[in-house]
């Protein structure tokens, strides 16, 4: 989302707004306080504490506040009370050493199943014994909490593997030209116990889309839509973008690293950074799969024929709001300064001899 200033060129409209923001910051509390002091300073002490109840020695406290402030109203919001200097607990080292061996010993043990046992241990040496408040409130004073936490080792007996960093979108990124980022990402179906799935992708700059339904969700077969996709698009793919599902791993990647194609993901629970493709599975769905979801499910190699042939008017005919109701096809012919003739045979128009 692009943010403008709506007072760009205006001569003191930022301090102005700065101002307004400022108040709207100020609690209700200040506020209050400060229309008091206005008050005193109309009508005189003794009418100001018999309006608003209040004491002489707050009045002259609320004073000194605010100048102390520099007279910014924000100075008058009402103060922490909590004490400077606070009791702290007193407990024999002992009672607090047996409470951690008891905790370390029996898996980070609650404060009410502890008491139980320090109970028994004080009785034993002479000590006073903590209530159970007082136990979960010797734990929260530890730095550590009096917590272990038990190293998991790998079913594969080789520690915690590190990741391969992944290379992210940049921040404010727009593509410029076709080809400059293919967005894909992934649809799942359901129906009677089993599941269709559809690999979709769709240009950032000339949102030429396409879509291919598979039988299983992997790799292999993302790769396999990465190849038709690429016979289809007429211009060559410098970036694509996807999340960081398992469709998307080895064999996509390696393909896009045979192709000098650089392979962005977005970050996990991300979909935003992804949005084109995401409203393209929205269309897709809503014009299309919904219609013809028997097919889908009994038999795959018709809905792919019929979602080729709803691909093409998609891209050919169908007006974007998005290109200023262009098509993809035009953009990218734009683009290449020549008709684009995918789907159609490049022929002649005959016209007679005059």
């Amino acid at each position: 989302m692009q943010v403008l200033w709506i007072g760009k060129g205006i001569k003191g409209f930022s301090s102005v707004a700065d101002r307004g923001l400022y108040w709207d910051m100020i609690c209700d509390s200040a506020e209050e306080r400060l229309r008091v002091l206005q008050f005193w300073e109309r009508h005189g002490l003794n009418a100001t504490r018999e309006a608003f109840g209040v004491s002489r020695r707050t009045l002259f406290a609320w004073r000194a506040q605010l100048r102390a402030g520099g007279g910014q109203p924000h100075h008058l919001a009402p103060r922490s009370t909590r004490p400077h200097h606070l009791r702290r607990r007193q407990w024999p080292t002992a009672v607090i050493e047996h409470i951690r061996q008891l905790r370390l010993a029996h898996g980070n043990l609650g404060k009410e199943k502890l008491h139980r046992f320090v109970a028994a241990f004080c009785q034993q040496h002479g000590y006073a014994t903590p209530s159970c408040r007082t136990i979960g409130r010797l734990i929260a004073d530890a730095p550590d909490k009096m917590r272990q936490i038990p190293r998991r080792q790998s079913r594969f007996h080789q520690g915690r593997v590190q990741r391969q960093s992944r290379e992210r979108k940049p921040k404010g990124y727009r593509p410029e030209l076709p080809g400059d980022c293919l967005a894909w990402d992934s649809i799942e179906r359901r129906l009677a116990g089993e599941r269709r799935y559809l690999f979709t992708s769709t240009d950032l700059a000339s949102r030429f889309g396409f879509a291919l339904a598979v039988k299983s969700l992997s790799s292999a077969t993302a790769e396999l839509a990465w190849r038709i996709q690429q016979q289809l698009f007429p211009v060559a793919t410098r970036r694509a973008l996807s999340d960081n599902g398992h469709e998307f791993g080895k064999h996509f990647h390696q393909a896009l690293n045979a192709s000098h194609v650089t392979h962005w993901h977005t970050y996990p629970r991300t979909p935003k950074m992804n949005a084109h493709c995401e409203r393209f599975n929205r269309t897709l769905q809503e014009e299309f799969v919904d219609y013809q979801e028997h097919l889908l499910f009994d038999d795959l190699h018709a809905f792919n024929e019929r979602l080729f042939a709803w691909l093409a008017w998609y891209n050919l005919e169908r007006p974007h709001h998005a290109l200023a109701l262009r098509t993809p096809v035009d953009v990218i012919s734009d683009f290449l300064q020549q008709p684009c003739r995918m789907y159609w045979p490049h022929t002649t128009t005959w016209r007679p001899e005059p």
